[in-house]
C-alpha cells in the first residue's frame, strides 16, 4: 500500500453546494459530490500517482451518503479502485448532538435555539427533529424549535416561531456545514443571531486525519479497505425497516459508544454501523447514557 493517500471528502446535502466545506478543509483535500465527481476526482489521483481515501462527509444525518458512497466504489473497475480505502463517516448523529449541545452551552440561558440544516428528504429531516429534541432534553433552553433551509418550516418562519412563542431572542444553531443565512425577525422586538459552524477548521482538521489513519490501519491488519462496511450503512433508515405492530423481525445488539469533543476515547468514532439494528448508546456530558431503539 502506498504511503500517499489523498483525502477525497464527499459530500451531500448536509454540505449545500459544498462551498462551506471546501473553506473549511482547504487546498489539502478534494470536496466532491459522490457519484460521477467522485468517479472523476479517483480517475485524476489514479493518474497522478496518488492513493485516496475517501470520506462521506455527513454530520450524521446522512447515512444514505455512506452507502452511496460506497456503492460507487464497489461499481469501478478493480483496476481503478486499488489502494482506495473508504474510510467511516466524519460523525454520527451522536457527535452531531455533542457539537450542538457545546454551543447551546454558550449561548445565554434565555435565548430561543434554534436548530437549522438544509432540508434532506423525510427521514434525514425527522432524524433533526430528534436531535433537537436530544439538545432541548439535555440542556437548559426553554424553547429548542427546528428550520429547515429549502424545507418547511424554514429559517424566517421559524425565527417567527418562536417569537410568537415568547423569544425576544433567537440563536441559529447550525446542524450542517453550510452556515445559515440569519433571517429578518418574523416578529417585531426579536433579536435573531448565529452560533457559528458546528465545527471549527481545527476540529475537522483533526477528525480526518482519525479517519484516514485509522482506515490505514484497518487495511494494514485486515485488507478491509471498507467497502462492505459502507454498504450498509444506510440499512435501518427508512421505509424498509418500518415494521407494522407483530410483524418486525429480530434485532441484534451492537453498543456503539460516542463521545462528545474531547471526551473521545482511542480512535475517537464508534462501529455500530456494520450491523443492521444497532441499539446505539450515546453519551452525553451530565446525563449517562441515551438510549435508542431503532425497533
Amino acid at each position: 500500500m502506498a504511503d500517499r493517500h489523498r483525502v477525497v471528502a464527499v459530500y451531500g446535502h448536509e454540505a449545500g453546494d459544498g462551498e462551506a466545506l471546501r473553506d473549511l478543509v482547504g487546498p489539502e483535500a478534494l470536496v466532491v459530490r459522490g457519484g460521477r465527481e467522485l468517479i472523476r476526482a479517483l480517475a485524476g489521483l489514479r493518474r497522478s500517482g496518488d492513493m485516496a481515501c475517501v470520506v462521506p462527509m455527513t454530520l450524521g444525518r446522512d447515512p444514505e451518503l455512506v452507502a452511496d458512497t460506497a456503492r460507487t466504489l464497489r461499481a469501478l473497475p478493480a483496476g481503478q479502485t486499488t489502494g482506495t480505502l473508504l474510510a467511516e463517516p466524519f460523525g454520527t448523529g451522536g457527535h452531531l448532538v455533542a457539537r450542538l449541545r457545546a454551543a447551546a452551552n454558550r449561548t445565554p440561558g434565555t435565548s430561543a435555539l434554534l436548530v437549522t440544516a438544509p432540508t434532506g428528504g423525510l427521514f434525514d429531516d425527522a432524524e433533526l427533529y430528534r436531535i433537537a429534541r436530544l439538545v432541548h432534553g439535555y440542556g437548559t433552553h426553554r424553547l429548542v424549535e427546528v428550520a429547515l433551509t429549502g424545507g418547511d418550516p424554514d429559517p424566517a418562519e421559524g425565527v417567527r416561531r418562536c417569537g410568537l412563542l415568547g423569544a425576544s431572542r433567537v440563536t441559529l444553531l447550525p446542524a450542517a456545514f453550510a452556515l445559515t443565512e440569519v433571517p429578518a425577525p418574523g416578529v417585531p422586538g426579536v433579536t435573531v443571531t448565529s452560533a457559528g459552524p458546528v465545527v471549527s477548521r481545527a476540529a475537522l482538521a483533526r477528525v480526518l486525519a482519525e479517519r484516514v489513519t485509522d482506515a490505514r490501519l484497518r487495511w494494514n491488519r485486515s485488507q478491509d479497505d471498507g467497502i462492505a462496511t459502507g454498504l450498509t450503512a444506510a440499512d435501518d433508515h427508512g421505509h424498509s425497516h418500518t415494521h407494522p405492530p407483530g410483524e418486525g423481525h429480530g434485532h441484534g445488539h451492537s453498543h456503539s459508544h460516542t463521545h462528545p469533543p474531547g471526551e473521545e476515547h482511542g480512535h475517537g468514532h464508534d462501529h455500530g454501523h456494520s450491523h443492521p439494528h444497532p441499539h446505539a448508546h450515546t453519551h452525553v456530558r451530565g446525563a449517562g447514557h441515551l438510549t435508542r431503539s431503532t425497533a
